[in-house]
Order: C-alpha cells, then sequence, then structure tokens
C-alpha cells in the first residue's frame, strides 16, 4: 500500500517531494500528490513524508 496527501491538510511547503528516496511525490497543479506505483512506504523504514511534513496526518496511508 502506497501513501497519499490529504490536500485539503497540504500546506504545499514541498519538504515531502525532496524527501522521497523513491521520486514518487510530485506538484500536480497547485497539490502534491503521490504515485502510488513509485511509493514503497520507505521499504520497512519510517515513511520520510510523514516524518518531514509540518502538519500530522497529512501523509497517510492510502486504502
Amino acid at each position: 500500500m502506497a501513501y497519499k496527501i490529504v490536500s485539503s491538510q497540504c500546506t504545499v511547503c514541498g519538504a515531502c517531494e525532496f524527501e522521497c528516496p523513491n521520486g514518487a511525490i510530485r506538484m500536480k497543479g497547485d497539490i502534491y500528490i503521490v504515485d502510488a506505483a513509485k511509493c514503497t512506504e520507505c521499504d520497512g523504514e519510517a515513511p520520510k513524508c510523514v516524518a518531514v511534513c509540518p502538519v500530522p496526518k497529512t501523509c497517510v496511508p492510502a486504502k
């Protein structure tokens, strides 16, 4: 399962994009999105997008 970004909570700070080791996060229009095909949830480590996001519960597991 990949992660997703809750767009209504995202402040568009860009921190997650630069921390993603797989290049799965990118801007689309005026919001950030996660490419589920590239997201590996950081291979068992703590997800880096979650760790750097300044807004709690903005980078969350996709259902």
